[in-house]
């Protein structure tokens, strides 16, 4: 698909962020574990004078359907559980999407193991994909890191990457896995979790907050 340079900013591989997703081992819980998923296209409308969340679009390469990024989100039940890719509720296919590098590796070393099965899993998937698309409302997508959310959020990502750096790297470099490099692991890695779960929650009210004013002013 061509898309108008002009109109849109064309985040791919090469943009930051996503190089982000695809490097950083501690996302590889949301997108094996969690189903979380990153498109290989998304486009930023340069014309809309609205916070990023509500002029991102993700578009279908298979019937060119521009898809509000809000698609695919924690309200609507959607941001999780697309492991297979992010479902197109307009011609029933699936957008490409990229792969964290951590999980990938994974996924290809596991693969003699799953790989016999992955056809009948993904036909089952997507019996069950047009349902969970059928009442999508983007007016209003309320913060998923609120009340005590981020806390869960923030400790899931912490122990796993208290597991990959504490553990699992030291374990294949045969470095010495110590009770005290443990513990200071999960002091560490609790910390730091719970700091990113915090800084989601106030980074995403702030979105937000800013959203349902520019909404109230438009109205």
């Amino acid at each position: 698909m061509n898309y108008d340079k002009k109109r849109y900013k064309i985040y791919t591989w090469k943009n930051w962020m996503i190089l982000h997703w695809i490097l950083n081992p501690g996302l590889a819980i949301n997108d094996l574990v969690l189903g979380q998923k990153v498109p290989k296209v998304s486009l930023e409308d340069k014309t809309i004078d609205k916070p990023r969340i509500e002029r991102t679009f993700v578009p279908c390469p298979h019937c060119q359907a521009m898809h509000d990024g809000r698609t695919w989100s924690t309200q609507n039940g959607t941001a999780f559980k697309n492991w297979f890719g992010l479902y197109c509720n307009e011609c029933g296919n699936i957008i490409p999407c990229l792969p964290n590098g951590l999980s990938f590796i994974i996924l290809a070393i596991t693969f003699p193991i799953w790989g016999w099965f992955k056809e009948r899993i993904k036909a089952k998937w997507l019996e069950k994909q047009p349902a969970r698309f059928d009442n999508i409302n983007v007016d209003h997508i309320p913060n998923p890191f609120d009340k005590k959310t981020w806390v869960t959020t923030g400790l899931t990502w912490g122990v796993f990457m208290f597991l990959m750096m504490s553990i699992v790297f030291p374990y294949f470099k045969d470095q010495e896995i110590t009770l005290q490099s443990v513990l200071i692991g999960i002091i560490i890695w609790s910390i730091g979790g719970l700091g990113f779960g915090y800084t989601m929650k106030r980074y995403t009210n702030k979105k937000i907050k800013k959203s349902d004013e520019n909404t109230a002013a438009n109205v």
